[in-house]
C-alpha cells in the first residue's frame, strides 16, 4: 500500500442547495431544527478523546430568542488545560509519523459526512447556536468547511510534492515537519467554517492542536468536534477547550511548548497575544508562529460610472447579511454627490424591505446579533450617530433586545470622513456613507487607503475601465481581498484566498496552500552517496 506516491487532483468547490419550497434540503433542515431547539446539551471539554466536565458551565443560548437555552458548556480550568497540553504532546509523535494521505483521509471523510448526512445537522446549529439564516450557514457551516476539508488536502499533497533539485551524486530532498510543541487555535464566534478550519489546518500538517472557541459559539464549535470525532480524529490530536479566554490564554500562550497560535477575533485581543509572546520569547522551545485574522473597516467605493443597481444590492447584502457581523462587511462607502439622490432613495427602499427576525423562518434575510455586549456596544455607535452633529441617520436606527438582540439595518451618512462612524469598526449592521465630490475621485480613493488603520477587505464599483486601474492602483494596500463590482464579502475556498494587513492580521491567506506553509518547519537534507576521503584540494599541490 505504502509503495507509491499518493496525490489528490483539485477539488471541485461544493455546491449550494437552495432550500427552496418542495426541496429535500428543505425537508431534511425543518424537522432537525425543531429536534436541536428542543434538546438541551450537556456540552463537555474533549482532552484526548475523552468527555470532560467540570461542574463550572455557562449557557448557549439563541441570539433571537435568549431565553431559550439549547445547552450549557463546561469550562476549562487550570486541570483542563495542563490536561490537554499533556493529550497534546502525547499523541504528538504517533500523529506526526502518520503517512499524510491518512491524515488527510479523517478530513476528507469529515467533508463526506458534512455533505451528506451531517449537513442538516450542522446548519441548524449555526443557525440555532449563533442566528444565522439558512443563506449564510449554507455557505458557511455547509459548503465552506466541506471546502477547507477538501482543498486543504490537496494543498498539503502539494506541500510535500516541493522538493528541490539535486547535484550529481548527491540527492537533496526537503522534509515538511509540523511544529515543536502545540498550536493553540482560537476561533471567532461568527463562522462555524473558520472554527473548523482553524484546528484542522495545523493538524493536517501533523501538529497537535487546543482548540478554544469563542464563548458565544460553544454550540455549534461542538457539532464540528463531533464531527471530527465522527470522522477518526484519533484521541489528543485536536483537544476542546471552551472556557475563559484570560484564564486559558494566559496558561496556554506561556507554555514553552507552544509551538504557534492559529487566530480569528479581535484586532485588541491579538495584539494582547502577540504582546504577550513577544515578553517570553526567551522562554519558549522555538519562536512560536503566530497566524491572525482580526477586524476590518472594509469600504466600498463607487465611481461616477458605477451602475447604482448594483452597487446598491451589493451595499445592502454586503452592510446587513447576517447582521454585519462579519470581517469581511461593508461598513463604510463613498459616493459621488451625483449619483447620491438615486442611491439614497434605492437604498432606502431596499433596507425598508429586508426582513429580520427568527431564522428558522426562512422568509427572513436577517436575524439578532450574537449577544447582549454586542447589542449595547453596536447601538452605542448608533445614539452617537443620531446626537452628534454632521452625522444623519438616513434610515433604521432602532434597537430591542427584550427577546432577542435585534438592531435594524442601518444607514448613516457623514458629513466627515473621519467621522468615528468611518473610522472604527462597528461589527454590526451599520453602513456610513460619505457623499464626495464626483470631480474629486482621485482625492477620494487616497482618502479611503489612509482613513482606515485596517486592510482586510474593499471594492469599486465602476463601469469606466481607466477608473477600475486606478482604484487598483491607489489602493494596493487597503485590502487583502479586493473586488470589481462585487460585494467585499463572500471569499470562496481556493478560488479567494482569505486574508489582509495592517490592523487586520497577518494575511496568511485561509483557503491556499500559503496558511498550510506556516505550520511546518522545513529540514533540508542533503545525503552524498560517494563522500570524499582526503581533505586536500587540488590547488594544494606543488608550485
Amino acid at each position: 500500500m505504502d509503495e507509491a506516491l499518493f496525490t489528490l487532483s483539485m477539488p471541485e468547490n461544493e455546491p449550494m442547495h437552495s432550500y427552496a419550497p418542495g426541496t429535500p434540503e428543505r425537508d431534511a433542515l425543518k424537522p432537525r431544527l425543531a429536534e436541536l431547539a428542543s434538546e438541551r446539551l450537556d456540552i463537555p471539554l474533549i482532552i484526548a478523546g475523552r468527555e470532560v466536565r467540570t461542574g463550572r458551565t455557562a449557557p448557549c443560548v439563541m441570539p433571537h430568542d435568549h431565553g431559550h437555552q439549547l445547552g450549557e458548556y463546561h469550562l476549562a480550568g487550570p486541570e483542563e488545560i495542563a490536561a490537554a497540553v499533556e493529550a497534546a504532546e502525547e499523541a504528538k509523535m504517533q500523529w506526526s509519523c502518520l503517512p499524510w494521505p491518512e491524515r488527510v483521509s479523517i478530513f476528507l471523510r469529515a467533508a463526506e459526512l458534512l455533505a451528506g448526512p451531517w449537513r442538516a445537522s450542522l446548519n441548524a446549529a449555526a443557525m440555532l447556536g449563533i442566528g444565522k439564516s439558512i443563506f449564510q450557514a449554507e455557505i458557511d457551516a455547509a459548503c465552506e468547511l466541506i471546502d477547507f476539508f477538501r482543498f486543504n488536502g490537496h494543498f498539503v499533497d502539494r506541500i510535500y510534492s516541493e522538493q528541490p533539485a539535486s547535484a550529481l551524486g548527491v540527492w537533496d530532498r526537503l522534509e515538511w515537519r509540523p511544529l515543536e510543541g502545540f498550536v493553540f487555535a482560537v476561533s471567532p464566534f461568527n463562522f462555524v467554517s473558520i472554527a473548523g478550519n482553524l484546528p484542522s489546518a495545523p493538524a493536517l500538517m501533523g501538529n497537535t492542536v487546543i482548540w478554544k472557541p469563542a464563548s458565544s459559539a460553544v454550540y455549534p464549535a461542538y457539532w464540528v468536534m463531533r464531527l471530527f470525532l465522527e470522522a477518526g480524529l484519533p484521541p489528543g490530536v485536536i483537544n476542546f477547550l471552551p472556557g475563559s479566554g484570560r484564564e486559558v490564554g494566559a496558561r496556554l500562550l506561556g507554555h514553552p511548548q507552544l509551538g504557534g497560535v492559529h487566530f480569528t477575533g479581535s484586532t485588541e485581543t491579538f495584539r494582547g497575544m502577540w504582546r504577550t509572546i513577544g515578553e517570553r520569547i526567551a522562554d519558549y522551545r522555538s519562536y512560536p508562529r503566530i497566524v491572525g485574522e482580526t477586524g476590518g473597516k472594509d469600504f466600498v467605493v463607487a465611481h461616477v460610472s458605477a451602475d447604482v443597481d448594483a452597487l446598491v444590492c451589493a451595499l445592502i447584502r454586503g452592510a446587513f447579511e447576517y447582521s454585519g457581523q462579519k470581517c469581511s462587511a461593508a461598513s463604510r462607502a463613498y459616493i459621488p454627490d451625483s449619483l447620491w439622490p438615486e442611491v439614497r432613495e434605492k437604498l432606502v427602499t431596499g433596507v425598508g424591505t429586508v426582513r429580520m427576525g427568527d431564522p428558522r423562518d426562512l422568509r427572513n434575510f436577517t436575524g439578532a446579533v450574537i449577544d447582549e455586549a454586542a447589542f449595547d456596544k453596536i447601538m452605542g455607535y448608533i445614539e452617537h450617530a443620531r446626537e452628534a452633529e454632521g452625522l444623519e441617520i438616513i434610515t433604521g436606527g432602532h434597537g430591542d433586545k427584550a427577546r432577542g438582540y435585534y438592531i435594524e439595518p442601518t444607514v448613516v451618512r457623514a458629513d466627515d470622513p473621519h467621522a468615528r462612524l468611518m473610522e472604527e469598526e462597528i461589527f454590526g449592521p451599520v453602513l456610513t456613507i460619505y457623499v464626495y465630490p464626483e470631480k474629486e475621485f482621485v482625492e477620494t480613493l487616497e482618502l479611503c487607503d489612509r482613513t482606515s488603520p485596517y486592510a482586510l477587505t474593499g471594492s469599486i464599483f465602476a463601469r469606466d475601465r481607466y477608473a477600475i486601474l486606478l482604484a487598483h492602483r491607489t489602493l494596493r494596500y487597503a485590502a487583502g481581498n479586493f473586488y470589481v463590482n462585487d460585494k467585499p464579502t463572500g471569499a470562496v475556498v481556493g478560488l479567494q484566498p482569505f486574508g489582509g494587513a495592517r490592523a487586520s492580521g497577518t494575511n496568511d491567506k485561509s483557503g491556499s496552500m500559503l496558511n498550510l506553509l506556516r505550520w511546518v518547519t522545513p529540514r533540508t537534507i542533503k545525503e552524498t552517496f560517494v563522500p570524499p576521503t582526503d581533505f586536500r584540494y587540488p590547488h594544494m599541490e606543488g608550485e
